[in-house]
């Protein structure tokens, strides 16, 4: 895809992955905006560039419909969609003989896995209905999974369900969005120090980062 000109949306685009991510599309020449769910990290993020940013916690329907909206009124349809947005909250699902609370567990399927999709769905809506003339590319999704999704470690169930979830709907809706010019594809990360990763707590940043070195030693 030829970036420079085109409009693109990074979720979790003011801290990490996103924020890298956002920086390589604007050195390409694209028009970026970001949504997040940090303002103070937004505003710095945004200093000294052209990028839009927005506060919006992505699994929220209308929120991020309006997010959306604002995005194509101001620097056109989008094209290019990066979902780097998610949280990582452990928690094992017995904890001194107690069940884990459940809104915990649903919380993280929330952002990470239906806060991907509320995306995807809004983002396509705007890539069809442009239908640039490019003969190869109308737009171009890059979903984040995660080696959670394949090689979750203890405490990671909420969050390796959520990421093999994103791994799984990548294909079908590929499939789906073919005919219309449309490429969508999934990364699986490994560990990195991100702010997501680094405000964990002490033993489950330990436990992740363990396992992150004995893979390596592999």
């Amino acid at each position: 895809m030829e970036i420079r000109g085109r409009t693109a949306v990074v979720t979790g685009g003011a801290s990490g992955l996103g924020l890298a991510v956002a920086r390589m599309l604007d050195d390409q020449g694209a028009r970026v905006a970001l949504l997040d769910r940090d303002p103070e990290r937004i505003r710095a993020s945004l200093a000294n560039t052209s990028w839009l940013g927005f506060d919006v916690d992505v699994s929220d329907e209308l929120a991020t419909e309006r997010a959306f909206n604002s995005i194509r009124d101001s620097l056109g349809p989008v094209s290019i969609l990066v979902n780097c947005a998610g949280i990582a909250t452990p928690g094992s699902v017995v904890r001194k003989g107690a069940p884990m609370p459940l809104d915990e567990f649903r919380r993280v399927i929330e952002v990470n896995l239906l806060g991907t999709i509320n995306c995807i769905r809004l983002a396509v809506a705007q890539m069809v209905q442009a239908n640039v003339s490019d003969p190869h590319d109308c737009g171009v999704i890059v979903n984040t999974a995660s080696i959670a999704a394949f090689d979750g470690q203890v405490g990671q169930a909420a969050y390796a369900a959520s990421k093999a979830g994103v791994a799984a709907i990548t294909l079908p809706i590929a499939r789906e969005l073919g005919a219309n010019r449309i490429r969508i594809m999934a990364i699986a990360p490994g560990v990195f120090a991100t702010p997501m990763t680094l405000d964990l707590p002490e033993k489950s940043r330990n436990v992740v980062f363990s396992a992150a070195q004995s893979h390596a030693k592999r």
